[in-house]
């Protein structure tokens, strides 16, 4: 019997089977798509039983063949560029997809547990888990909040785990393969690695000064502890936001990154007015292809997750930035 993880091969997905081998997990069917190769790199060093195409995985699935072989599926695979333009593609891929292996977990009563996103609120300003605040504002946030509302109106008739976890702004190892759409800690480190050698958050826009926008951004270390959580607890089901519960500024990541560089240096520690004197954090014009399509503010009502037992305190942007940075530090060596 596997447990399978759609997506292994990528950010949350490695993390995920990470996490499960250090629970002694090694029956792990790994699936995702290697069209880009590079990503491989993130198995290394991993145990799995077996790797399967997402499309080979998908067909034996549908065939039958994968009937009484599966404990639990954590469906962690998806389009997540968020400037895709193929509504076609990210609908197949990230909608219809779901909706098979959702349909197959159905009738096999395998718990199944999902990624969602934050982006199906959109340009709401309550992101608590209601229709009333769900509004998408591109073709990635409505393939999420499509198949959220399929799962919950499958729910009632569910006789196993269905859990769907609404993601923040995760940040964390393992992303390198996502270039433009990797996270703000990961392209602000590089970018102060750089020639340029400085930070360059967004300049002000949406009402919000200079680096001031705000974010709920969630390690992926309390991406993962959430999943175990609802592994452990088959009686929780729903579609829950998986964030701090606390909204953070660019300004803050920034601050993060350069101090958690200057300490690996041996340097002090600066406050944001120092870095933006000694030119380490210099803002850059907000780009025109994200107006009316960019979420200038994020906060994850985690309400629902609370009252469901998840009790973890989750990492600020100091604390788990901190620790992101000394693990790139340490890989880039």
């Amino acid at each position: 019997m596997y447990y399978v993880v759609t997506g292994a091969a990528g950010f949350v997905g490695s993390n995920l089977v990470r996490a499960l081998n250090a629970r002694g997990e090694r029956n792990i069917l790994a699936v995702d798509n290697l069209h880009r190769s590079e990503k491989f790199s993130n198995l290394v060093g991993l145990e799995i039983a077996d790797y399967m195409d997402k499309h080979e995985f998908h067909d034996r699935l549908v065939a039958g063949d994968l009937d009484g072989a599966i404990d639990v599926m954590f469906h962690q695979g998806a389009c997540s560029d968020t400037m895709e333009t193929d509504g076609q593609y990210m609908m197949e891929n990230n909608y219809r997809y779901s909706v098979d292996l959702l349909d197959f977990c159905i009738e096999e009563e395998v718990p199944f547990l999902y990624a969602s996103s934050a982006a199906v609120y959109g340009g709401s300003t309550t992101f608590r888990e209601e229709l009333a605040f769900e509004a998408p504002l591109n073709v990635y946030g409505y393939s999420k909040y499509l198949f959220d509302q399929v799962v919950r109106r499958r729910l009632p008739e569910a006789t196993s785990q269905i859990a769907g976890f609404r993601y923040f702004n995760v940040y964390g190892p393992n992303e390198n393969h996502k270039g433009r759409m990797a996270s703000v800690a990961w392209h602000f480190f590089n970018q102060l690695r750089s020639a340029e050698g400085c930070v360059q958050p967004f300049s002000g826009s949406g009402g919000y000064l200079d680096g001031e926008q705000m974010r709920d951004f969630v390690s992926v270390e309390d991406v993962v502890r959430v999943n175990l959580f609802m592994l452990d607890n088959p009686d929780v089901s729903g579609v829950f936001n998986v964030g701090t519960g606390r909204a953070q500024t660019f300004n803050d990541v920034a601050k993060a990154v350069v101090n958690a560089c200057r300490a690996a240096e041996g340097k002090s520690v600066l406050q944001l007015a120092e870095m933006q004197r000694e030119g380490l954090v210099r803002y850059r014009p907000f780009p025109a292809a994200l107006e009316g399509k960019y979420q200038h503010f994020t906060q994850a009502d985690v309400g629902s997750l609370r009252r469901n037992g998840y009790s973890e305190p989750f990492l600020s942007v100091e604390e788990g930035v901190a620790r992101y940075v000394d693990h790139l530090v340490k890989a880039s060596r």
